[in-house]
Order: C-alpha cells, then structure tokens, then sequence
C-alpha cells in the first residue's frame, strides 16, 4: 500500500499539479452553488472580459481577490455562486473581424450584414473561448455552467426588453446631439475608449475684423479648420478690453457671414488673447454656450471628417487636416494670422483606432438621466439615494466621492452606435420618419397599422447591455430562483477606472428595474502597473502577461512579444535592453499559487499595484517550503500514534500550546482581512505564521519533544504537528488552491480531517480564542531571546555551524526546561544552568532580558572587549532615551498610569543590563 509520504513528490512541481487538479474541481461540480436556502447566499458577478481580450494582469488580479472570496465563503458553507460571462464588445470585436476582412481586400460593406454578422459569430467561436482557458489557469472557481456571453439569446432578449420599457415611459430618446465620433469607424464612441494625450500641437492667433468700423479682435485657436463653422467670438463679461464690444459683430474670415460678439464666464481672461470662437457643433464646450445663448449650429465636416457643403466651396471635399494647412495659408495670405505659437495640448484620439476623435453632431439615442419617471425620481437619483444610505458601499470609502462627482454632474447617456455587431436597436421607422419601438418587428408592425417599415440600423453601446448584467444574468424578467438568493450580490471587485461607466449605470439600471441594489459591496482595487509604478502598456513595450509568469517564457520569445506593436517601432531597442536587464535569462516559472501569494499580497487599499517580480520568487520559495514542512510532518506522524482516539492520554508541552495559541490568533486575523477585503493582511497573517512561526520554529522544537519526550508528550506533538498543518492548508486555500489541494488530501486523512473529497468544501477554520495561551506565549518568548542570543554570541565570535560549544545560563533553575531546544537552535554540545556564572572567565558573555549567557570558548580579549564596548553603548543610547522620556515635563501626569509604568520598568531593565554588561567589561580588562 503507498504512504502518504510516498503519494507525495519529493518537491513541488506546479505544473503537474494544476493540470490535474483544476478538470477534477470542474467535473465534482464543486463550482455550483448549493441553492440551499437556509445558508446564507454570497455571490459575485465576474466583469464580464471581451471575447476579444486575453488575461491580462489586471484580470488576473481581480480574479484573484474575486476567487479568494469566493472559494472562503465556499467553505464557510455560504450558498456561493460566481457567476461568469463574456461580453460581445461591439467595437473591439468588429475591429478584428474587419481587419481579417481587409487582409483577404474584402470591407464589410462588400458582404452586406447578414453575412458579415454571421463571420463576426464564426470568430466568437473560434477564439472565444482563449480568456475563459485562461481563468481556468489561474484557478477561478466560477460557475461555467451558468456561463452567459451578452449577445446570447436570453440576455439579447433582456435588452430589447429593458429598452422598450425606457422608451415607453420616456427614458430612452432620439436627438441630434454632439457626441465622440470616430472619422475611420464611422460611429459614435464613448468617453472611455478616448485617451487624451498630450501632444506638440500649435496656437494660431487669427484676426476677425470689426464689422463696425476699424479694428479687430484676435483670436487664439488650436483648431483652425473649424472656424468654418463659428457662429460667435465670445469674451469674458469683466474683461474691461472688450466691454465696449458686446453686441458688435465680426466679419469671420475667409467666409461671407458676419457673427456677434458675446459675452460669457466660461471665458478664460488669461489665456491666450483672451477672445474664443465659438463653433457649437464641433466643440463641446462650444455647444454649451450655443445651448445657453441660442446660437445656431453650423456642421461643416462629414462623417468621415471632410469638409462638407456648409464651407466656402474652395474647401469642400477636404480631409480636415489637408484643410487646415490650406485654411492658414490663405488666412496668412489674406493678411488675418497674427502669429503662430507652439503649444502643448491634450488631444483625445480612438483607443482602438488610434484616430483623433471628432466632436460631431449627429442624430443618435440617448436615455435620460435627469428626466423623472412615475416615482418622481430620476434613476440618477435612485443611484445616489442607494449609496447615501448605505445599501451600496464603496471600499476603500473614499472613492464615494468619485460617485457623486460623476452623478451629480451627469449628462444624458448616448447609447447608440454606427455598427452592425451588437445589439441592434429595436426601433422601426416608416417613409414618414415615424418611430415605432418595440419587442419585435411584428410589434412594430401592428404600431404602424401595417406599414411598411425599416429597422434602425445602428447598435446599443456595449455599456448598454452590461449595465443589465447583475439581474440580465439572473433570468429576470422572469422570477427565476437565481434572482431572488443572488440580487443583490454580496461584492462587486472592479478597477476604479469604470465607476463612472460600469459601476453607476449598475446601479442606475438595477434600482430602477428591480428595485434592488445590484451589490452591497464595490471592492474598488488599484491598476496593476509595472515595477516603477508605470502604466502596462503594450505600446511601451512593459506588460506581463500572467501565463509567463505562471509557466515560465525564455528571453528570446519574451523580446519578441515586448517589441512587437509597439506604437513608435522605434523605441524597440530600448525596450529590448530594458527587458534584458530586468530578466537576463527570461522569466521561471513560479507556478499558479506563487503568482496568486503575489497579487494577494499586493492587494492594499490603494490606487496602483507596483508588481515585483521578485515576489513571485519569494512566494515560489514559501510554496517550497510548505511543500518540504508537509513531507517532514508525514515523515514523523504517519504509521505513528497522533491522539486521535478518543481518550488518548496527551501532555501538551509549552511548545504545543504556543503553536495552538498562535493559530488563533492567525485564524481569527485572516478571517477578519478577508471579511474586510484586505488581502494583503490576509497573506501577511499566513506568511507570517507558517514560515516565521510553524516552520521556523515550532517545528524545530518538535523534533526535541518526539525525541525526547514521554510517549504523551510526542503523542500530543505529533497530533499538534497535523492538525496545525491540516488548518494551515484550509486557512491558505483561498489564495494558494492547488498546492494546498494536493498536500491536504494526504494530510487529511492522517489528521482526522477527511470529512469531504475536497479542500474546496471543507470547513473553514474558525478561531477558538479561549487556547490562547499567554504562559506559553512568554515561555517560548523567552526561548527564542536565548536562542537568538547564543546565535549571535556565536556570530560575533566567528564560530562556525559545525563547532559545538557548550553554554552557560545565569538564572533560576527553572531555565533547564530549554536546555533540549537550545542545543540544537543554538548548536551546542552542552547546556548548564548556574546560579552566577564564573567570574574569572574571559569567554563571551551576552544578555537575553536579565538572563545572561556565556559560551565557554577561548576568546580574543580585544574583539571581545570591542564587542562589549558597542553593546554599552547601544544600551546607554536606549537608556537615555528612556530617561529623558520620563524627565519631560507634564509626562508623568499626563500619560496613563500604565504607560508610565511601563517606562520605568524599562529603565529598570536597561539599568541591569547595562551594569552587568559593564561589569564583564571591566573584568575581562
């Protein structure tokens, strides 16, 4: 029969071990919630990712803290449920597809909708399942049976659903409004697929002549192409420069129209010359004073970024940017550029495109989110009101006040886009123009009394359907069991970079059509960036890719991925010598577990994640020695008596105590940072307690008690030995899955733990405070002073690890009991307790609190004596410290009583201390 000890490999191998173990979770079904309706329910709704998209680090992040979560109140026997979806992501995903389409010289417009449609559903399947294989590797635990994408059938039918109710009760309208357009796309975008970056761009200072009588006013524009389309030049209402022309016209150059002189506060006196052309619908603060001041709207591009028929006829058929050069030439000509200057701008351009986006008016949908429906209260509002109660919490707090900036400054939502993928909007019109919303063409159709009719062509933004997901996912409209144990989920874990456009509107959508919070919790974490606490960005040649780290990339093909893409190909040799320096033979592998401990460790209430791979190396190295500490337990508990039987006698030694105490205390600490989102303490706390304390310590005081104790004392060791190990395993699982998977199912048995086939289900370990054991504390406290002492003495003396040297204590006869530890803690070949310890002895003397300690070696009476000089010193420093603390006036009345107390008793012990380590000094002189 194989051992345990056998089962196990002699060292950790990740590999072998995620790929056997991840296909057993997902085939038990241990994913799926229980729907036991007397255990309380906690769930979490994954961001849905792009079909699109690969893991990247930010996804694994989340994903790690989302499965954390979720594998603890797994086994806390919660009615757990992580819910997986994938979202069609309209832009990215007809990108893609588009630009197959152009390799083989075929547009979409060549295929007609249908056909491309059906492509862009060939892709999904092909590559749409990579980002869900990823999460597989990384452990997530999620639901796959209940996997949803956002253009199947039932979450499609939710959405058309959702926007006919908000049409019929007036939330949902058709406008010409400007809005973010993309020249190349030909659509609508939303504010966050535009990056501003600042660029080198100029300022033109171009002269409007008067209308009245002689004279101009000059004004200052990055743009100059637009002034085709001004309809007003605009000065701030206190500048004392213009007052004397508000009302007055100007004459627009290279133009036959003249357009007022008006007055408004947007109006920075300070910049520039300090008078604004006013072009509403090509500039979006533009068309807010249009707005307030009743100004026309002159369009003068195209869709497709060309001047259009609005424009003097020397322009018309343009490329804007060609216009430009031609519009300040003939300004220069005509005598109307004053100067050029070079400027630093922001310049918002298409994150998928790349191109410079195009404030443009256009006819597009949009919702409400000012207008109130039958409740007398807008959905903005319901999304304020939620979160102003409390029923939607924010963590950390602060990031509230995002909320409410965003909220209460809100504008109407454009919700349509010029695409084919996505869902198409469920709107009809007839010859007419005649609008007729509905769930189906049929429906339309009866609206219209049988008219023919044609269908919208454009889509929903993809926001659109994922602000539906919390209650979309869940089978809402109908009743279904899901909906009612899982609205609202417990934690929503996102970055703080899509409150505004993911966050808000879940909450905007889900009160207003459930009249539940979508969650109770927004987990809101930093961005994962590089070592230097830069942004991961392709471009810049510094992203990670996770499935590295996880199994390992040699140089070469790690060069090849960093400087294929980048946005200026240029900067390819720099990133090349920065990723040689950074990993001179490639990146190891460290394996799922390792890279998890990293992200969990790094996981404090911050804005930004500086990720260290290094860390990764360090946590690989705790896998290995939880791994190694695993084979010595199985080593010297399995075949053996561990006191499991009823009855058993144990005599539990400080040493068990203590361990026992200390896994309470680390129990109840990662309990508490996991209820409060605080990863990082969670790994802190398991760090902290199974290298520094089970490993370190205990488990080298162990070896004394098995060797040299009664047949009680090893019997209660050893049962101390697994059991701790047993719980140390299902404390760490939920950041560390699969090696604590392999090692507790050998584990387990031999602890009497084996109560379920899985680590995944088995209980959670719950703190029993009342085995603390403060005596076992201070015992163990005081054997580790000693053992660090000698440890040093021998360090300061230059001993080597192999030379034995016995050791004298000073002290009560009590301090025998460590004489078995220290021997090998300290490698010594003999212990003696003394009453006072020799005094005609020049051999190294130390002090651990008011024990002294003495290693009987032949010493060099100089190094000695300037090692004791140095420990004088030390000693007088803190003694002064002290001293001048209690002498400072008013501390005494002041502080509390124990405070005080406890500085004395300082003082009292530094003053021993420091008289006997005089006294050494003085007779080794």
């Amino acid at each position: 029969m194989t051992t345990a000890l056998e089962q196990l490999a002699k060292s950790f191998e990740p590999a072998a071990i995620e790929a056997a173990w991840y296909p057993r979770w997902e085939s038990a079904h241990y994913f799926s919630p229980s729907m036991d309706a007397s255990a309380p329910s906690f769930a979490i709704q994954l961001p849905p990712p792009n079909v699109t998209g690969t893991l990247h680090m930010g996804h694994a992040f989340n994903q790690t803290i989302m499965d954390g979560l979720t594998r603890y109140h797994r086994m806390r026997g919660d009615n757990t449920l992580w819910l997986p979806g994938t979202d069609h992501a309209g832009i990215a995903t007809q990108i893609v597809v588009e630009r197959q389409l152009a390799g083989q010289g075929i547009s979409r417009h060549d295929m007609g909708r249908p056909a491309f449609i059906e492509k862009v559903w060939e892709w999904k399947q092909q590559s749409g399942d990579t980002i869900t294989s990823q999460m597989r590797r990384m452990g997530a635990s999620v639901d796959w049976g209940r996997e949803y994408f956002t253009m199947d059938d039932k979450m499609s039918g939710t959405v058309t659903e959702v926007f006919v109710r908000l049409y019929e009760q007036g939330l949902i309208y058709r406008g010409k409004r400007l809005v973010n357009w993309d020249p190349l796309l030909g659509t609508a975008v939303s504010d966050l697929e535009v990056n501003s970056e600042e660029e080198d761009g100029h300022l033109w200072h171009i002269h409007y002549p008067l209308a009245q009588g002689e004279g101009h006013l000059t004004v200052a524009t990055t743009r100059p192409e637009t002034m085709l389309g001004d309809v007003a030049v605009m000065v701030h209402p206190e500048d004392e420069r213009y007052a004397h022309l508000i009302g007055q016209s100007v004459k627009l150059p290279l133009c036959d129209r003249e357009i007022p002189i008006i007055a408004d506060d947007y109006v920075d006196r300070e910049f520039g010359t300090g008078v604004v052309k006013v072009t509403p619908a090509h500039d979006f603060n533009d068309y807010a004073v249009g707005q307030r001041h009743d100004l026309p709207q002159i369009a003068i591009l195209t869709l497709d970024a060309k001047i259009n028929d609005n424009a003097p006829a020397a322009y018309r058929g343009m490329d804007r940017f060609a216009a430009r050069k031609q519009i300040v030439a003939d300004l220069e000509a005509g005598g109307f550029l004053a100067e050029i200057k070079k400027h630093k701008l922001m310049v918002p351009r298409c994150e998928r495109t790349g191109q410079v986006i195009e404030p443009m008016l256009t006819d597009q949908w949009f919702v409400a989110m000012s207008k109130t429906d039958e409740t007398g209260k807008s959905i903005t509002q319901k999304a304020l009101e939620v979160v102003e109660n409390g029923e939607v919490q924010f963590v950390p707090g602060d990031w509230v006040n995002t909320y409410y900036a965003w909220l209460k400054n809100i504008q109407d939502w454009c919700i349509s886009r010029q695409l084919w993928w996505g869902h198409q909007i469920p709107a009809w019109y007839d010859d007419e123009g005649n609008v007729y919303v509905a769930r189906d063409e049929a429906e339309a159709s009866a609206k219209a009394g049988g008219r023919a009719l044609k269908r919208d062509d454009d889509v929903l933004d993809t926001w659109f359907s994922s602000a539906l997901v919390p209650f979309s996912s869940l089978g809402w409209p109908q009743e279904t069991p899901e909906l009612k144990a899982f609205l609202p989920s417990s934690v929503l874990v996102t970055g703080y970079d899509i409150i505004f456009f993911w966050v808000a509107r879940m909450i905007m959508m889900t009160t207003h059509f459930t009249g539940k919070v979508p969650f109770k919790h927004v987990y809101v974490h930093g961005l994962v960036r590089d070592g230097e606490g830069k942004k991961m960005s392709k471009s810049e040649g510094n992203v990670l890719d996770p499935v590295d780290l996880i199994d390992g990339i040699a140089l070469e093909p790690l060069l090849e991925k960093r400087t294929t893409g980048l946005r200026r190909p240029e900067k390819a040799p720099q990133v090349a010598a920065k990723t040689q320096k950074e990993f001179p033979e490639g990146i190891p592998a460290y394996g799922v577990d390792a890279v998890r401990f990293t992200f969990a460790s790094l996981a404090s209430l911050g804005r930004s994640i500086n990720f260290d791979q290094k860390r990764c190396e360090g946590y690989r190295n705790f896998c290995n020695k939880l791994w190694n500490a695993t084979r010595f337990v199985l080593m010297n508990v399995e075949g053996r008596d561990c006191g499991l039987e009823a009855g058993a006698e144990l005599d539990y030694g400080f040493a068990d105590r203590w361990i026992i105490g200390r896994l309470q205390e680390a129990e109840k600490a990662v309990t508490l940072a996991l209820d409060t989102f605080r990863f990082d303490l969670a790994a802190q706390a398991i760090y902290e307690f199974v290298w520094n304390e089970y490993c370190d310590w205990y488990i080298e005081l162990a070896k004394v008690s098995t060797q040299h104790g009664s047949e009680a004392q090893q019997r209660a060791t050893r049962r101390t030995l697994i059991r701790v190990l047993e719980t140390i395993l299902r404390l760490t699982h939920p950041i560390m899955p699969f090696i604590t998977e392999e090692l507790w199912q050998v584990v387990a048995p031999l602890a009497g733990k084996k109560e379920v086939d899985s680590l995944m289900v088995a209980r959670w370990p719950q703190a029993d405070e009342s085995k603390i054991d403060p005596a076992a504390t201070a015992t163990v406290d005081a054997l580790k002073a000693l053992a660090f002492a000698a440890r040093n003495l021998r360090g300061e003396m230059g001993l080597s690890p192999a030379q034995k040297v016995p050791l004298f204590l000073e002290g009560p006869a009590s301090l025998a009991q460590f004489s078995a530890y220290l021997l090998p803690l300290a490698k010594l070949s003999e212990v003696h307790v003394v009453e006072r310890l020799p005094e005609d002895d020049d051999a190294p003397v130390a002090m651990a609190g008011s024990i002294r300690l003495m290693l009987k070696v032949e010493v060099d009476k100089a190094a000695e004596a300037a090692r004791l000089s140095k420990d004088i010193a030390r000693t007088e420093e803190g003694l002064s410290k002290m001293r001048a603390k209690l002498e400072k006036p008013g501390y005494i009345d002041k502080a509390p009583a124990h405070l005080v107390e406890k500085d004395r008793a300082q003082v009292a012990e530094l003053e021993d201390r420091l008289g006997k380590l005089q006294g050494q000094l003085q007779k080794l002189r």
